[in-house]
């Protein structure tokens, strides 16, 4: 089969690669334009970007695919995509965390198909591994879709589960369930040739949004019960960051752990060879890895020698 692959981040660079390295032809590769990145803030290529091109597949980076964009520019990019897909010999379009909307026009040129990292219909949206951490859920997994023009509506291919460790962050579940999504696709593809790979409707129930991270969430409010603290913090790392302040300087909280204690909220109740234990509204928070203002990532007793928290009041 040939595929024309659409995605921008890591998790769909893994997608791409397993595609890649299974032996499907790729002659078109859709990704995000270059964004600034860095303390330089020079422009950088999406990891699939960086994959395609290291592996010699055309790229294409339009700004939007929708052809009755507002923006001249948008609308012409979006022209010339259509036309080029249009005229492109391919079989199916797999999409994976491609962060432009597929407009009816690329849906209806040919087949295409979603990874999508949750268990749908549960976490349609933009981030479904953070809510799904942040919520508290057991349990998520990858869902391979059909696409559709509603927001993750499509019928499902595949699903497979995963349990969610209490060790898990962001970017340890990311990395898991990447990984599963370019076996499932894989799968998925090779059951589409072979004239066996079948779709059901996604259940009216049990339907949940996962919203875009805003980084205004890493704000911890130390007054709500330390579990919901504990699984942010998990659920914002590596991205937004869960933060504190302390005497008006924000502090990044990057691990910790449930701990016994009471008292006021955001109040440093105890230093000791395990981390720093913060009152919350209901039960306390071990912090294990911190991170100042210009600084870098140190377990409790490293950031103590150089931020003291004793007495100190988090908010």
């Amino acid at each position: 089969m040939k595929v024309v692959f659409a995605g921008t981040p890591e998790f769909a660079a893994v997608a791409l690669r397993a595609l890649h390295e299974a032996g499907f032809e790729i002659p078109l590769v859709l990704t995000q334009p270059d964004r600034p990145a860095g303390r330089g803030m020079q422009l950088q290529a999406s990891a699939v970007k960086q994959y395609a091109l290291a592996h010699g597949m055309a790229v294409a980076q339009p700004l939007s695919l929708r052809m009755d964009a507002k923006d001249p520019q948008r609308a012409e990019e979006a022209r010339a995509a259509h036309e080029r897909l249009m005229a492109l010999d391919y079989d199916v379009m797999v999409v994976a965390a491609y962060g432009l909307i597929l407009p009816r026009s690329t849906l209806d040129i040919k087949p295409c198909i979603n990874i999508h990292g949750s268990l749908l219909p549960r976490w349609r949206g933009a981030a479904p591994i953070h809510r799904a951490i942040e919520t508290g859920d057991v349990e998520t997994g990858v869902t391979i879709m059909g696409m559709e023009e509603g927001l993750d509506t499509g019928p499902m291919m595949l699903i497979e589960r995963v349990a969610i460790e209490d060790s898990d962050t962001t970017g340890s579940l990311h990395d898991k369930l990447a990984a599963l999504g370019g076996r499932m696709i894989v799968e998925a593809l090779r059951k589409m040739e072979a004239g066996q790979l079948e779709a059901v409707s996604q259940p009216e129930e049990g339907v949940t949004y996962a919203a875009k991270i805003a980084k205004e969430e890493a704000r911890l409010d130390f007054s709500l019960p330390a579990e919901v603290l504990w699984r942010r913090v998990r659920a914002f790392n590596p991205f937004p960051g869960a933060q504190g302040q302390v005497d008006g300087v924000t502090v990044k909280l990057w691990n910790a752990e449930l701990a016994p204690g009471q008292g006021e909220p955001g109040q440093v109740l105890a230093l000791d060879a395990q981390g720093i234990v913060v009152a919350c509204g209901v039960g306390a928070l071990r912090l294990l890895e911190l991170q100042k203002p210009g600084g870098k990532r140190l377990a409790a007793q490293e950031f103590l020698k150089s931020f003291p928290l004793a007495g100190k009041v988090f908010s």
